[in-house]
């Protein structure tokens, strides 16, 4: 549910406007200036980062019980292979925004690392996130100063930010190209434009987040190895270092997010600061997150709880199902609201469909044993049929 708060805009707008409030194709007014802050600080990067580290947790919890019944690690990787199908059918027929593909490519280079010492796995992990924020940062610092400061106005840096702006006119021109095709119900348009024009980026993605995706999958297997997940931790200091995190890195957010609106939202600046900037405070929140989620969630009881619990067992059909319905919302050639909502009208919609996944997951799970597309991954993965119902 997360991570459809971080990808809401960029169902209902040109994927462009994720990052740049100048590419909403609606005004994009104070209010939405300042949820753009809000979700930037609260939800930008944090739910992708807790959805990689329990994704590495997941890797090793699998190969435990594989070992058990005397498999190996190629059982993962056939069950990664399945992923990567997964993905490249989301990717090239439903939406461009796919995560699978490259969690299954990352998650091939975590395999050979499961058997390293949980020590050794955390180490790595934490000094190769850091290894990486700071490699962005300084990557892509250089086309903000070039394209958006006063420092590429000088002669020697002319060339370079003439480059910078023609790639981002490019960028946004290639979005409208996009948003004609979805206005008028071309689907099939809309999906040769991005086999043509974008059937590379999801490798192009890859080799952006490694250095993100590869070390928080590398951390979420040391945490579960060293009994983070399962509460061995003691609770004072789980307390402690969630709101330290959550709050420290929250403020370091906040102070980035106001320089990005007193700046007017800049798109180099943006890029920049979701992908470099900001990987230090995104670590620390999403850690607290973990922390205080563990901590908490299991005195957390009740009718709404519950259907939380049940919507995260079936994550992958949610997560998949979502896409699904956001073709039905927005294309068009359904509903045809693609370009019609602004940012608070976006967020109605993320409200309106947690509360389907709320609504459907508990009684299906009460009748079936996995959720559809869990209970499918399955059986591809042990190349039988299990039985579903209850």
């Amino acid at each position: 549910m997360g991570i459809l708060a971080a990808n809401i805009v960029a169902f209902g707008q040109p994927f462009q406007a994720y990052m740049y409030p100048d590419a909403f194709l609606t005004e994009h007014g104070p209010l939405s200036d300042w949820l753009l802050v809000a979700q930037f600080v609260l939800i930008d990067s944090k739910m992708r980062g807790l959805f990689t580290l329990l994704f590495g947790a997941g890797l090793y919890l699998f190969m435990e019980r594989t070992w058990d019944r005397g498999g190996t690690r190629w059982r993962q990787m056939w069950r990664l292979s399945i992923l990567l199908l997964f993905g490249l059918i989301h990717y090239f027929l439903i939406w461009a925004g796919d995560i699978l593909l490259y969690y299954a490519i990352i998650g091939f280079l975590v395999v050979p690392c499961l058997k390293w010492s949980a020590k050794a796995q955390l180490f790595t992990g934490l000094i190769g996130f850091v290894f990486g924020a700071l490699v962005y940062s300084a990557i892509l610092s250089f086309p903000y100063l070039i394209a958006e400061t006063s420092l590429g106005q000088q002669p020697q840096f002319s060339e370079a930010r003439e480059g910078m702006l023609s790639a981002q006119t490019s960028a946004l021109a290639d979005a409208e190209v996009e948003t004609a095709l979805i206005r008028s119900g071309d689907y099939p348009g809309v999906l040769s434009h991005r086999a043509n024009e974008h059937g590379t980026d999801p490798i192009a993605n890859v080799l952006i987040f490694a250095l993100e995706t590869f070390p928080l999958m590398l951390l979420g297997v040391a945490l579960y190895r060293l009994g983070f997940f399962s509460g061995e931790f003691a609770s004072s200091k789980m307390r402690q270092w969630g709101w330290a995190g959550l709050i420290v890195g929250g403020m370091l957010n906040l102070g980035i997010g106001l320089f990005l609106k007193s700046t007017g939202f800049g798109y180099y600046a943006m890029l920049a600061a979701f992908v470099g900037w900001s990987s230090i405070p995104q670590l620390m929140m999403v850690l607290g997150l973990a922390a205080l989620l563990v901590e908490y969630s299991g005195q957390w009881t009740g009718a709404l709880a519950e259907r939380v619990r049940a919507a995260g067992r079936a994550a992958f059909t949610n997560y998949l199902g979502t896409s699904i319905l956001m073709l039905f919302v927005f294309q068009g050639w359904a509903l045809g609201l693609f370009g019609e909502l602004g940012r608070p009208q976006l967020y109605l919609v993320t409200i309106l469909t947690c509360a389907l996944i709320l609504l459907w997951s508990k009684p299906w799970l009460e009748r079936f044993r996995y959720g559809p597309l869990e209970w499918l991954w399955r059986c591809l993965t042990y190349g039988k049929l299990f039985r579903i119902r209850r």
